[in-house]
């Protein structure tokens, strides 16, 4: 009968809050953050994935007509941001991992690829500093967590 009970017991609902926990500002400013740029990955991989669809294109700037490189690195950017998005809301290691990726593959793409996308200065000054940010907040969020 003790085994029915611990099976019982074993099913209990998992609570998100708990309120044992003491709440850490870093931690949560982090998360906060990582959810402002799942937002903005989804944004971003769905504006990706209507220029392969041709969603509110301009006629004569359909997929098919850009070189083979500007495809591939669409098709890569609309995948992986949409996949980090989810992975940054999740606040998981490995949304961060992916978001890490994607933004460090586009700036990479934007400084030895220029003719690729031409995002320019401003694309790259944008993403290098939501990575400075996101390394800054997890550095004060482990600074804060207990040894």
């Amino acid at each position: 009968m003790t085994d029915r009970m611990d099976e019982t017991h074993s099913l209990d609902p998992v609570y998100s809050e708990d309120s044992t926990r003491p709440v850490v500002p870093w931690t949560q400013r982090l998360v906060y953050f990582l959810r402002v740029m799942a937002v903005l990955s989804m944004i971003k991989g769905l504006y990706h994935w209507s220029r392969v669809c041709g969603i509110m294109v301009a006629p004569g700037d359909g997929f098919e007509l850009h070189s083979v490189a500007w495809q591939t690195a669409t098709i890569f950017f609309a995948v992986i941001d949409l996949v980090a998005a989810v992975g940054l809301w999740l606040a998981a290691a490995w949304g961060a991992v992916i978001w890490l990726t994607s933004v460090v593959s586009m700036i990479a793409l934007d400084v030895f690829f220029p003719t690729v996308f031409r995002g320019g200065f401003f694309v790259d000054l944008v993403e290098f500093t939501a990575l400075g940010l996101y390394l800054w907040l997890a550095l004060k969020s482990a600074q804060e967590q207990p040894a």
